[in-house]
């Protein structure tokens, strides 16, 4: 059966989901409603290709489908739009954006693919967007939106020109940090200096995300990663405390600390 076929049952179950005689559950879902678990499975999607696995990734990949197929629902019984006008309008936008493949334009490499993928993007909108880094989403996880609008930024142009530029704005912004630190315990802890020290722990991420990107680094992946390495160190940390007996907020910091560095050992 091709994918066409199979799309058009995956519609036509779940109009008949959507129904009067279909699911109470699926029946009282809105887009609102929806958001948590468009949000969750796409995740599920990046933790199925973090793990490789051809099995996972098929399944996730249905998931955010259905999630798609779901809005689309929706919104044609609101009379707004339907699935064909999505893949429709995906389709046009596709060839709009590639005329390098569509319509024989010429191109010298990726970067001006990107750059002309850009001025195709804003030639689309009515009216211009008072600044290139709108569109980006506010609700994206902060790494992500710090490393996006970096990107589009330094498709203009505004870019270091070799990596000691953000490594030494890395370093920049650490001092900086530790300066602010450093007074708000001088001047009592006062909070007009802790928001101090939060804007300058935040200069000090964005200049981090930076340097990921000049690494080739994805930080949102990095730090994920580093996360679920914390983890299984940690777990281990708790095993290895109850095979002796003991749990470990009843250890010593140097007790804990001779437990980390063994589990070090293993992950």
């Amino acid at each position: 059966m091709s994918s066409g076929k199979e799309l058009h049952r995956l519609e036509e179950i779940m109009k008949q989901l959507r129904s009067e005689n279909g699911c109470p559950w699926d029946r009282e879902q809105t887009h609102l409603s929806l958001r948590p678990y468009l949000l969750e499975e796409a995740y599920e999607v990046l933790e199925a290709i973090e793990e490789d696995s051809t099995e996972h990734l098929l399944e996730e990949l249905g998931d955010l489908l259905l999630q798609v197929v779901f809005h689309a629902q929706i919104a044609a019984e609101e009379s707004r739009f339907t699935l064909t006008d999505v893949l429709k309008e995906l389709n046009a936008k596709l060839i709009r954006r590639h005329p390098h493949v569509f319509a024989g334009k010429e191109v010298g490499g990726v970067k001006e693919v990107l750059v002309n993928w850009e001025e195709i993007k804003a030639a689309e909108h009515e009216e211009k967007p008072a600044c290139v880094l709108d569109g980006i989403p506010a609700s994206l996880p902060a790494l992500m939106r710090a490393e996006k609008m970096q990107v589009k930024a330094a498709r203009l142009g505004f870019d270091w020109g070799e990596i000691s530029g953000p490594l030494a704005k890395v370093k920049e912004e650490a001092e900086e940090l530790a300066t602010a630190w450093r007074l708000w315990r001088k001047e009592g802890q006062a909070q007009e200096q802790g928001r101090q020290i939060e804007e300058e722990f935040g200069d000090l991420l964005f200049s981090l995300v930076n340097l990921a990107r000049f690494l080739g680094i994805r930080p949102e992946l990095a730090l994920n990663r580093t996360s679920d390495k914390f983890y299984q160190r940690f777990r281990r940390m708790e095993e290895s405390a109850a095979a002796r007996g003991e749990s470990l907020h009843r250890l010593t910091l140097a007790q804990m600390d001779e437990l980390w560095e063994e589990s070090k050992k293993h992950f």
